[in-house]
């Protein structure tokens, strides 16, 4: 279960990264906008400012990831629940599919959290402006620290999956997972590929991609009840 929930995370950030396209294709131009053209127009040059950026972005992911995981612990300890695993799966499972509807526009429940983030945002928004305009890749991984924390449905969706895990490790793997996947998206953006991000901006992209993660929520969902028709036919067989 831990293997497929760590795949389900990435798959999730690499299939809805087509939504970071809005959300930080902005802030990774704002980053490169004051490097100089030597660097700006040869991508090795670029990519150690692109790969710190995102380092420093996945670290807050999975910070958080490690502090839903805690807090969901603690309140596994004190619900009186019986199947605690199962709950936490379906938990995990609704919020993907929750999750796809959102990358597929469909519905836009999830644009509720990110307005819900959005106080939290205004306070800590500002340090990030300490580190532009960026001249050097430490400034960049400072950047990626503060607007990890950017409000968005899509990291809150997966932070709900790390406060079901009921597991610090496992909400930072889940994390790390989910902000790996959302990596080559954002690589893309920086090296500004730009027939690539008009091609993921599509609605039929986007909606390809909220299928199937909806698709997976629903193998997450179904998952509990497939392990046990397999585990009673491994022993009526065995029988």
């Amino acid at each position: 279960m831990t293997e497929l929930t760590l795949f389900s995370a990435f798959l999730a950030g690499l299939l809805g990264s087509a939504h970071c396209i809005g959300m930080c294709g902005g802030i990774v131009g704002l980053l490169t906008m004051n490097l100089s053209d030597n660097v700006r127009q040869s991508f090795f040059r670029l990519l150690p400012y692109l790969l710190t950026y995102n380092l420093g972005r996945i670290g807050s992911y999975t910070l958080a990831g490690l502090c839903a995981g805690f807090l969901g612990a603690q309140f596994a300890q004190w619900l009186p629940l019986e199947h605690p695993r199962m709950i936490a799966m379906w938990v995990s499972g609704l919020f993907m599919i929750a999750l796809g509807l959102y990358i597929g526009a469909w519905w836009q429940a999830l644009a509720q959290l990110e307005k819900s983030g959005a106080y939290l945002w205004r306070k800590i928004e500002p340090f990030g402006r300490r580190f532009i305009p960026v001249k050097h890749p430490l400034q960049a991984l400072g950047l990626g620290l503060v607007w990890g924390w950017l409000p968005c449905g899509l990291v809150y969706s997966i932070l709900a999956f790390s406060l079901a895990s009921a597991s610090a490790w496992q909400g930072g793997l889940l994390m790390l997972f989910f902000g790996l996947g959302t990596l080559p998206m954002l690589l893309v953006i920086g090296a500004t590929a730009q027939s690539l991000t008009r091609f993921f901006h599509k609605l039929i992209v986007r909606r390809t991609a909220g299928a199937i993660v909806v698709l997976l929520g629903l193998f997450i969902l179904l998952s509990p009840y497939l392990q046990n028709n397999v585990a009673m036919s491994t022993q009526y067989h065995c029988h």
